[in-house]
């Protein structure tokens, strides 16, 4: 009845042996899920693993119809096809290859630190990529961490300097990942490391340049409520404490006057104009994608009015007003500088919504919960929490939530329909109330978006490089939503935190966790099983068209030029069938799926 259990082991095991099986089918459930399973029940019975075909009456047959009938019928045809085709089966062997024990973490967030550090103190090194100028990510724009409100800079930034101390780990900041080649085991990254035009090994730290510099932006670290100066670093605990340039706005790359006073002021001579890209090629046997996520991107005529009212801010914004080294050195205010008297909270803000993401994105509730005590804390204000479910999942989360409601906040259950501006400058929000069954117009002063999280916008290109597979919602897709979270198709590539989906900081460190597990269980077997089912091609047949090589999604095909033919990288191969169903010559195949098998289990499904 269990036949992937022990007793159906022992069955398996015992028929090859008293009956002297060459083949073996199994019908039951899934091959995707339990192949591997029974290959290593029928090695144990002194076969060859790829003996073996597997008829899915499960998935195939009994799970998606109610007919008894016609379920048996097309369940004795699955199996009929599948003792059609393991006639055919030849034995595979699975090829090693040795393992390169450096790891790489694409990405400086809570969780990407989390990854590096405990792969760092599992004894091997570790290259960490961040593309801003500083690791931190998300969580360092915040003032306080739900439900505890601990000082979120007071978490993150011991974790950073160990991140920049660590003997075991090379830190790289303002870079990004060029190209990825190789495979499980042995890949091959190109980092470029863009010019800082600061000499990091020179650099003090000593903010004189930053003092100096009279050139001024909006900071994107502030979400464009304060301003950084052209040679900046995103916040004071950045590591590493070395400014950059942003030549976009330099005053002596834009050619708006001879500049350069941060050089002529530098104490300790490190200001390197017109320094290049640099291009460093490393190897890694796994790799950690760690890149964070977006808030969702609203349109410009959202019916909340956000960017074309300035007091219509989003809920980051106002964790850098709270914070006391933000903009306002801690003070909400308006745009009219005056503190506000009544406050809006939207929640579901471009999530659960068909226009914008239909998911939801899981912290925004105890974000918007923070908020409101964080409000309450600095201001003697009206508190209004517009909410659809209150979704407090977490530990410590629904005691927070009444703590809220002693805190003098009102809480509306309806979604905000629109916000608009009065005559008088205040914000009208319009909204559904649930449990009245009405409508509420509130005017307020400030209206704080909870915007709901989505994948970043660089994603896909993130995606292409590695040959990670997206979900529909567009992060990254990992290998079984319940069994293997952190895994990915593509062998030795894992997902920590956000990335995958939208997580709270809790949640992105145990997924960073589990991922540097995964990272050191590989990397410490010292050597990687390759599976023999991988295409190949028949050179004889091989018309030299080249349509397999732009085709494969894992870049396992390079055309050779001298013979005219492709040639095939059985270690980077996942045996998809892409270049096969393609090749219009047949020269294509794949081990363990040649035409002569498939044929012979479709003759044995369509006849009786």
């Amino acid at each position: 009845k269990y036949m992937c259990s022990a007793p159906g082991r022992e069955l398996i095991v015992q028929d090859i042996r008293e009956h002297n099986l060459d083949r073996i089918v199994v019908a039951s459930c899934s091959p995707r899920m339990h192949e591997p399973t029974f290959q290593n029940f029928v090695q144990a019975g002194g076969l060859n693993g790829y003996l073996l075909e597997m008829a899915n009456i499960r998935e195939h047959v009994s799970w998606v119809t109610t007919d008894r009938q016609a379920a048996t019928e097309k369940a004795i045809a699955q199996v009929r096809g599948a003792v059609n085709r393991v006639r055919h089966h030849r034995p595979l062997q699975a090829t090693t290859a040795d393992i390169n024990p450096n790891v790489l973490v694409i990405g400086g967030g809570i969780a990407g630190i989390e990854a590096a550090l405990k792969v760092a103190a599992g004894g091997y090194h570790v290259y960490l990529v961040e593309r801003e100028p500083s690791i931190g990510g998300r969580m360092a724009q915040l003032d306080k961490t739900f439900p505890t409100l601990d000082c979120s800079a007071c978490i993150l930034t011991p974790k950073m300097v160990q991140v920049a101390q660590h003997p075991r780990i090379t830190l790289w900041t303002y870079s990004e990942v060029e190209q990825v080649d190789g495979f499980i085991g042995n890949f091959r990254v190109t980092i470029k490391r863009k010019a800082r035009d600061v000499d990091e090994d020179r650099c003090t730290g000593c903010g004189v340049c930053m003092e100096r510099c009279p050139g001024r932006v909006a900071s994107e670290f502030d979400e464009g409520l304060g301003e950084r100066k052209a040679i900046y670093r995103p916040f004071p605990q950045a590591v590493p404490n070395v400014p950059v340039i942003d030549r976009q706005h330099c005053w002596y790359y834009t050619g708006r006057a001879r500049c350069q006073v941060c050089a002529r002021f530098c104490p300790a001579d490190a200001i390197t104009f017109h320094t290049e890209d640099q291009y460093t090629e490393i190897e890694v046997g796994a790799i950690i994608v760690a890149t964070g996520y977006e808030l969702v991107a609203l349109d410009p005529d959202n019916p909340w009015g956000y960017g074309r009212y300035p007091d219509v801010i989003s809920y980051l914004q106002l964790e850098r007003l709270v914070n006391a080294s933000g903009p306002t050195t801690g003070r909400i205010t308006t745009s009219q500088g005056k503190e506000p008297e009544r406050v809006a909270i939207l929640h579901c803000i471009g999530s659960r919504d068909n226009n914008y993401v239909p998911y939801c994105s899981r912290i925004c509730c105890m974000a918007n919960l923070k908020l409101a005590h964080l409000v309450r804390e600095h201001l003697d204000a009206e508190v209004y929490e517009f909410y659809i479910d209150m979704r407090a999942f977490g530990k410590g989360y629904e005691e927070f939530y009444q703590r809220l409601q002693t805190e003098e906040v009102q809480f509306i259950r309806g979604k905000v329909a629109e916000v608009r501006q009065l005559a008088n400058g205040q914000l009208l929000v319009r909204a559904e109330d649930t449990l009245l069954g009405g409508i509420r117009e509130i005017p307020v002063d400030l209206v704080i978006l909870g915007l709901g999280l989505a994948p970043r916008s660089d994603a896909g290109e993130l995606a292409q490089k590695l040959g990670l597979q997206r979900s529909q919602d567009g992060f990254f897709m990992e290998l079984h939503p319940k069994l293997e979270p952190m895994k990915t198709a593509v062998d030795g590539v894992f997902l920590a935190g956000a990335c995958q989906g939208p997580k709270d900081i809790p949640d992105s460190v145990a997924h960073a966790g589990g991922a540097a597990g995964e990272a050191l269980s590989l990397i410490a077997r010292g050597e990687v099983v390759i599976s023999p089912v991988t295409a190949y091609n028949v050179a004889e047949k091989c018309s030299g068209c080249r349509l397999c090589v732009g085709l494969c999604p894992y870049s396992a095909i390079e055309f050779d030029a001298e013979q005219g033919v492709a040639r095939y990288n059985a270690a980077l191969c996942k045996g998809c069938g892409t270049c096969v169903a393609a090749c219009p010559s047949g020269a294509a195949r794949i081990h363990h799926f040649e035409d002569q098998q498939l044929l012979a289990q479709l003759e044995g499904v369509t006849v009786a």
